[in-house]
């Protein structure tokens, strides 16, 4: 059995979630806080240089490197990169997952998005959310909500994404989520040539100011909830 964390990401691809939920996940790490990170595909078919197979061994490992270097804990489903479903078997997976890790707080992405696997990633979410949560649904580990659903902000899923929720951090959390994202080829440089590390820390630097903060990192609301500022989730 897994040990219980505060805060469980779910990225469609093994680097989405460390890359756009990652500085949140550090803050809290660096708080004393026990997090998880759920990869529904490898995001395999990525590099113009691999194969999809030796990729996808690639980010296994590096992806393994990444949770290894903030102390989470780490869960892979079996997707092929582009190629994930919106159906029960994947909510039933996700949702074997929570009841494993029993988050209280699950990040993941925006609604709409360039990525058709981020977008299949948001609607498995909430009914995955919903079935880990009813304990009429027998599964192997008893049921458990999580109460709390917020989407990371990602350059791919900028469509209609607005700033909500803002999450202070700190200089020493950024360079804890430099650690981790630095464990990625991609993150690196070395597979494309977007700066992913320089987006997201010049990302950070711009929303810190909209609230009063040195550094931020943003998150959209499930319908129906206001917007804040706060210092951790928890």
């Amino acid at each position: 059995m897994a040990d219980k964390v505060d805060i469980l990401a779910i990225g469609a691809h093994a680097g989405d979630a460390e890359i756009s939920s990652g500085m949140a996940l550090c803050h809290h790490v660096n708080q004393g806080k026990k997090v998880a990170m759920l990869h529904l595909t490898l995001g395999e078919k990525g590099s113009k240089d691999m194969t999809p197979e030796r990729y996808a061994e690639l980010k296994h490992t590096e992806a393994e490197y990444a949770a290894k270097a903030i102390g989470a804990q780490i869960y892979f489903l079996p997707y092929k990169d582009g190629e994930l479903p919106v159906n029960d078997e994947v909510k039933f997976a996700i949702a074997d997952v929570i009841r494993e890790c029993k988050p209280g707080i699950i990040l993941t992405h925006w609604e709409k998005s360039i990525h058709k696997d981020h977008i299949n990633t948001n609607l498995n979410v909430p009914d995955a959310i919903f079935y880990a949560g009813i304990a009429g649904f027998k599964r192997k580990n008893p049921a458990h909500y999580a109460g709390t659903l917020y989407f990371a902000e990602n350059w791919e899923d900028r469509e209609d994404f607005v700033p909500e929720l803002y999450l202070e951090v700190t200089p020493e959390d950024m360079k804890l989520w430099e650690e981790m994202t630095g464990k990625y080829a991609l993150f690196r440089g070395e597979v494309v040539k977007f700066p992913y590390v320089d987006y997201y820390r010049s990302l950070a630097r711009v929303r810190g100011p909209e609230v009063g903060f040195d550094y931020a990192t943003a998150f959209m609301l499930p319908k129906g909830a206001h917007r804040r500022r706060v210092q951790s989730f928890l």
